[in-house]
């Protein structure tokens, strides 16, 4: 594997590691307090700091599911690393996408 994609592999799932603990953290809340979906977007809308937090996890997942979908795509399919990169690229680019489009959607008023 190639070195600097490691280290941003890694990177990336560091950042990822405490963005999933809030987040659970936060699902657990919201069901303890009986939040329906309407009391969690009312509280959403509008929030940069929610926008930023699930912003960051979107980018940081699209480049972390990047890169591990290249390498078993190198090493369960016949696709050399060129194809295997721009394979895996198409998803990340999709995953951002989706990602991002989520936020937008629990975020924006």
């Amino acid at each position: 594997m190639n070195v600097r994609l490691y280290v941003w592999q890694r990177l990336t799932a560091a950042v990822i590691a405490p963005l999933v603990l809030v987040h659970v953290v936060v699902i657990f809340y919201a069901t303890r307090k009986g939040l329906s979906a309407a009391d969690i977007l009312a509280r959403t809308r509008g929030s940069l700091t929610w926008a930023s937090f699930y912003g960051v996890f979107v980018v940081a997942a699209a480049i972390h599911a990047t890169i591990g979908v290249r390498n078993v795509l190198t090493e369960w399919s016949p696709l050399r690393d060129r194809g295997a990169g721009l394979l895996a690229s198409g998803f990340g680019v999709l995953l951002f996408l989706l990602g991002a489009r989520a936020v937008v959607a629990v975020v924006l008023p």
